[in-house]
């Protein structure tokens, strides 16, 4: 797949991500490691908690959101996270669903103190397998322009 910069983008633009699996191992190493919370880590627990049964982290939601998008766009150089102005998780993630990434370029600017990047405003929601919405995200990142307007400007 062809590395993407700003130049390539418009707004509207709608990209959809391959669909990730989530196992019960991710979902309790993750856990261990960055939310210890009992309805992470346990099913026997997690049966008696409000969810009725293991759930992923809402981080860990972000984070696999986050590896989709990245790959989906596959920007040259990477993208810059400039910031997250929401992020919500309407649903909760459980081991067996299969999560999918869509996003959509709401607005692009240039950059005005790093002339070779661009700026987009960006909306990214995750869905399962089901089509629930899983999580929902604005946000902003920093996107490398093409060489030739580097030197351009």
């Amino acid at each position: 797949m062809k590395e993407r910069y700003f130049d390539d983008l418009k707004t509207g633009d709608r990209f959809k991500s391959e669909p990730l699996s989530v196992t019960v191992k991710e979902v309790v190493e993750f856990a261990h490691k960055f939310d210890p919370q009992m309805f992470h880590l346990s099913r026997r627990r997690a049966e008696r908690s409000i969810f009725k049964g293991l759930i992923a982290s809402g981080w860990h939601t972000a984070a696999m959101s986050m590896r989709l998008f990245v790959k989906t766009l596959n920007f040259a150089e990477s993208a810059i996270g400039l910031g997250v102005d929401e992020l919500r998780w309407p649903n909760a993630v459980r081991p067996g669903d299969v999560l999918t990434v869509d996003t959509e370029i709401l607005e692009l600017r240039l950059s005005r103190s790093r002339p070779g990047h661009g700026i987009i405003r960006l909306r990214n929601v995750t869905a399962n397998q089901r089509g629930e919405v899983v999580q929902t995200m604005l946000a902003s990142a920093m996107v490398p322009r093409r060489a030739k307007h580097q030197q351009a400007d």
